[in-house]
């Protein structure tokens, strides 16, 4: 009989898809998850609440929102 090895269910973290790390498994500083929350809400909104781009609006508004911060400290 052939051994298989029991999968331990951890992954490194370049085999890591977008999908399997999904926003809320990000560690992020008091108030910036619910900044970027509420710019991705309204991203979604601007879209016609068009479902599917979900990811998409999360990284736009959390580009958008670490923008606003660096040119805050400028």
């Amino acid at each position: 009989m052939m051994g298989t090895s029991k999968p331990t269910g951890k992954m490194k973290a370049s085999k890591r898809s977008a999908v399997a790390a999904s926003p809320q498994s990000m560690e992020l500083p008091d108030g910036l998850w619910e900044r970027i929350s509420k710019k991705a809400f309204e991203l979604w909104q601007e879209r016609g609440y068009r479902d599917g781009h979900d990811l998409e609006d999360w990284f736009d508004a959390k580009t958008i929102v670490m923008e606003e911060i660096d040119e805050a400290r400028e």
